[in-house]
């Protein structure tokens, strides 16, 4: 059982959203510190965070360890609310990385028993993407350390899948995408039973026996951000507001740990490795998860029988030196 104590906030980011954000407060609070944020990626909410098949959650983790936790729901995610709901939000990494995620960091940072004025984030998947974007674009950050979890960077590899899926920004930007979850527990147990599965999560390694549990987490997916995601595949480098990412990054000195799955089907390993080439810190290292014999994937990460000793655990220990 946790013994965290757990608030929800809704903060408005000043551009028509009131972003869900989770507070998880730790026994025994250290006030020396950094809290911790993690932004959840694509098509996905921070539900994921605060559930685990077999055991404690990765808030649940980090909290006994001493964290002070905070999950966030960006625009399109969760539980944030639009003031405009029958309107279809045009989102992109522009809003994502340089006004919701200022807003949920200026937030933590106010209210967190924290004294250090900084928050160290945790970036999952297109999280991390955005976590690199607001440290490329910012000249003011609040964040401390950072730890990204199978983020894309550079495109230095596609699967194909990912090819066939956004080979057109044309196609990508022009269908809107709803029944997400509901499409998803209708094809999850025939998508189970083949090789498909495994560039996302191996059946062997996860307890899918609550997989209805699991849908919770699944976001519909948003068409104009698929768009900026189809050009950003075919052109390798991100781009936001004229300024390449991966470029900027060289200016960054932030702390990175950079986790990657070593059989990860949707952000294949020297994706995952492109931040740590190119960032600017002096403190730099990188977390390979999964052997010959126990591969990883993309979902593996959170959700697996090995997520507490391969995942959780050295993220932990990372964070608090």
């Amino acid at each position: 059982m946790s013994l965290a104590h757990h608030t929800n906030h809704l903060v408005s980011n000043g551009d028509s959203w009131q972003l869900e954000v989770k507070q998880c407060r730790p026994p025994k609070p250290l006030k020396k510190r950094n809290p911790v944020l993690i932004v959840p990626g694509y098509g996905m909410n921070s539900f994921i965070f605060g559930y685990h098949p077999r055991g404690l959650s990765f808030e649940e983790y980090l909290t006994q360890h001493g964290f002070e936790v905070w999950s966030a729901n960006l625009r399109c995610q969760g539980g944030s609310l639009s003031e405009n709901p029958q309107r279809e939000e045009e989102n992109s990494f522009k809003k994502l990385a340089a006004i919701d995620l200022p807003a949920v960091l200026e937030f933590v940072s106010k209210n967190s028993r924290s004294e250090t004025g900084l928050v160290d984030v945790i970036g999952c998947s297109l999280g991390g993407t955005i976590a690199y974007t607001y440290l490329a674009l910012t000249t003011h950050s609040l964040v401390g350390s950072l730890v990204t979890m199978g983020a894309p960077l550079r495109w230095e590899e596609v699967h194909t899948l990912m090819k066939i899926l956004f080979a057109s920004p044309k196609i990508a930007g022009m269908i809107p995408i709803v029944g997400t979850r509901s499409l998803a527990r209708l094809l999850f147990p025939l998508i189970s039973k083949t090789s498909l599965m495994n560039i996302y999560l191996h059946k062997e390694i996860v307890d899918l026996s609550h997989q209805n549990i699991l849908m919770e987490t699944i976001e519909n997916p948003n068409r104009f951000l698929n768009r900026e995601i189809a050009e950003w595949i075919q052109h390798k480098d991100l781009v936001v507001e004229g300024k390449n990412i991966t470029q900027a990054l060289k200016k960054v000195k932030n702390p990175l740990l950079c986790v990657l799955a070593n059989a990860d089907g949707i952000v294949p390993p020297m994706t995952a490795l492109s931040a740590h080439e190119v960032i600017g810190s002096k403190v730099k290292d990188t977390l390979v998860v999964g052997t010959d014999e126990l591969r990883f994937a993309h979902a593996d990460l959170f959700i697996s029988d090995y997520s507490h000793e391969m995942v959780f655990k050295p993220i932990a220990e990372w964070l608090q030196k």
